[in-house]
């Protein structure tokens, strides 16, 4: 069985785990209009075998637990059903559904690796973070493949917690995945997407609240180089009083064809009253041939909210900041360097990840043909 339910920009959308239950895109809808399909080698179509094409390797610390569980546990769509084809795709083939939880009050740090072996796959990930506990997650992925996959996320009570998806795949992997989160009372969620891999990578993360006093913070950081094609949808359904969300979303683009797009979308329902929202969205190309397309939506249905706003903005290199370093001396390659560095420093700083930020500026550095040292500085940003 299937139902329909209202997007932000009240289009219908099929809730259902059901393949059949969702159409095939065309390209026409509003929802599909900047991803290039003819790119995504049929993951879109339902017609591709998604089953053994990836490794999932699983380190967990402290509190957490981790099990592999098939499809009809009754953890997994819980709180997630699939609005797409590829997302229902995800559940309906893949091969076990890998399970995180952390107890009631305890803390922890866990560690998922899916590794592509140049073959269509899916996985579904269910993290659950018990009332009042503490934890980290880091999702990567790496290696080659054709992929959807769906993380289905919930916060109890009171509980913190830090979940990241790091995308470094190799030049030629396509992605599509639903990371989809719900709040419990008064719980704080900060959720991370860093995409620098793939040929074309679309990630839509979404957030919805159980109950009063939930916490969402969504950082994403991207750079996509020459004929690359990164994508990030994100929805925050404000469905429940006195909840706050904040987003800050950063690209950099380099190369001929190099494709961003950040759509970001926030709902305020008339029942939402005391919401705090804002979402920011900022965009640096680097060179001639790269596009940037950046559309924040704010949809409020009630004026009785502490704050609502957003913000987006995609330019290129500040020649002031340029001329000022350059003129301490400093080579024109070394301050271009600096200056996306000290951009992206914002988002690295925010999610606290040393290990990540290390490796996202050495990135940076390769991108730019500048050897900017590991180190002290990296410590500096993550701290």
């Amino acid at each position: 069985m299937s139902v329909t339910i209202p997007a932000s920009d009240h289009s219908p959308l099929v809730r259902s785990r059901v393949v059949s239950d969702h159409a095939v895109p065309t390209g026409r809808e509003e929802e599909w209009r900047f991803t290039p399909l003819a790119r995504l080698q049929g993951l879109h179509t339902a017609t591709l075998s998604l089953d053994g094409g990836i490794d999932v390797a699983t380190r967990v610390e402290g509190g957490f637990h981790a099990e592999h569980v098939g499809g009809d546990d009754a953890r997994v769509g819980k709180t997630f059903v699939p609005t797409d084809i590829v997302a229902a795709q995800a559940i309906a083939a893949s091969d076990g559904v890998t399970v995180l939880s952390l107890p009631k009050e305890s803390t922890g740090t866990a560690h998922v690796v899916i590794t592509g072996r140049a073959l269509p796959a899916a996985h579904h990930i269910v993290i659950e973070f018990g009332p009042f506990s503490d934890g980290t997650v880091l999702l990567e992925h790496r290696g080659s493949a054709v992929f959807a996959g769906t993380v289905e996320l919930r916060v109890g009570d009171g509980a913190k917690a830090k979940v990241a998806s790091y995308q470094a795949w190799d030049r030629n992997a396509v992605h599509v995945g639903t990371h989809a989160a719900q709040l419990g009372r008064d719980a704080t969620l900060q959720m991370g997407h860093v995409t620098l891999g793939g040929d074309v990578v679309r990630m839509n993360p979404t957030v919805s609240y159980a109950a009063p006093g939930g916490d969402a913070e969504l950082l994403g950081l991207y750079f996509a180089e020459a004929g690359q094609h990164l994508e990030h949808r994100m929805f925050v359904d404000h469905d429940t009083p006195h909840c706050r969300s904040s987003v800050l979303y950063k690209g950099a683009l380099q190369g001929d064809g190099a494709h961003t797009v950040w759509i970001g979308d926030v709902l305020v329902r008339a029942n939402a009253i005391g919401t705090d929202t804002y979402e920011v969205n900022r965009n640096l190309v680097l060179s001639d041939g790269a596009r940037a397309d950046s559309v924040p939506n704010l949809e409020l249905e009630t004026g009785e909210i502490v704050g609502a706003g957003h913000a987006s903005a995609t330019g290129r290199f500040d020649d002031e900041q340029l001329f000022y370093l350059q003129a301490r001396g400093i080579p024109e390659d070394v301050a271009r360097l600096l200056v996306v560095r000290g951009f992206f420093a914002d988002v690295l700083s925010r999610l606290g990840l040393a290990d990540l930020t290390r490796e996202v500026m050495k990135q940076v550095d390769e991108r730019l043909g500048v050897d900017g040292g590991e180190g002290e500085q990296d410590d500096q940003v993550a701290s």
